[in-house]
């Protein structure tokens, strides 16, 4: 049989309703919800996703700000644009729009975002407190597969979780998620030997590896959740020979769709979830400052 389609965007729908909610209860009570992102340089995709943000932003009724730095921008600058906007307390939370230019440190401006408006939770600081089982403010792709494994039904106390890809801000929030929820989890990477060995014994498997359909059926233990993080847009061509592109994971869906009990499609499954949660995280984050303020 088939698996179940985790639709990923019919989730991310549901979780924006309840965040309109909160946003306007919020902002009745407490103030505006701002959101404000950094954009340097002129990447096409960098601004495309804000662009993104800014819709859905408004949608559930978050004040949205584009701060836009020229490409020539230096390290310094950057920290100060970042210094006055965790000094501003009518800004709620702060994104880094990524890729940077290449003269500068992603690393480095990350860690100067305060935690409590990293609506993101890339600074270390919200990463290491994960650690603790007391997060500030979660990884936003780390949530959404949470919530897809949630729905999925599986129960992942006691499950074996493998996942694949150990990325700082993806893969590593991942595994140490599904280790505080009591799953057992095995963590691969570049240098795991067999590597089909170690994902047939999964229950749920969470693929973030940055290769296009990297893993197939022969990697998949028949009836497991599988979780495909990644995303890819590849060239080929239609059944007239035109040039055409299309959008794939790090899965191969079609042939494991066919053994696994639950799959994520790409496109729709773990992308528009993780920017949902990036909305709930803004709510979450002025909440927090509000805490720390009374």
């Amino acid at each position: 049989m088939p698996a179940r389609i985790l639709d990923g965007a019919a989730y991310a729908a549901e979780i924006r309703a309840a965040v309109t909610r909160q946003v306007a209860w919020f902002n009745a009570h407490h103030g505006t919800i701002k959101l404000c992102a950094i954009l340097v340089g002129s990447d096409a995709s960098g601004r495309l996703y804000a662009e993104s943000q800014r819709k859905l932003s408004v949608q559930v009724g978050v004040q949205y700000e584009l701060v836009e730095l020229p490409e020539q921008t230096t390290q310094a600058e950057l920290l100060a644009t970042i210094d006055r906007l965790n000094a501003d307390p009518s800004v709620t939370g702060i994104i880094l729009q990524l890729p940077l230019p290449g003269h500068l440190e992603p690393a480095v401006a990350q860690y100067r975002i305060d935690p409590y408006k990293d609506v993101e939770g890339v600074n270390p600081a919200n990463i290491g407190w994960l650690f603790y089982e007391d997060p500030i403010i979660v990884p936003c792709t780390a949530l959404a597969v949470a919530e897809l494994i949630r729905r999925s039904g599986v129960v992942v106390r006691g499950a074996h979780a493998v996942v694949v890809g150990q990325s700082r801000i993806v893969g590593r929030p991942i595994t140490m998620s599904l280790l505080t929820q009591m799953a057992t989890v095995t963590a691969c990477h570049i240098a795991t030997r067999d590597l089909a060995a170690h994902t047939r014994q999964a229950d749920i498997l969470v693929v973030a590896i940055g290769k296009p359909q990297a893993i197939g059926p022969e990697h998949v233990r028949p009836g497991a959740v599988v979780i495909d993080v990644g995303i890819h847009r590849l060239g080929t061509q239609d059944a007239n020979g035109q040039a055409v592109r299309r959008t794939v994971g790090d899965v191969d869906f079609e042939r494991v769709s066919e053994i696994a009990g639950a799959i994520t499609p790409v496109p729709g499954g773990v992308g528009p979830l993780t920017v949902a949660m990036l909305l709930r995280n803004t709510v979450e984050a002025a909440r927090k400052q509000l805490d720390r303020r009374r």
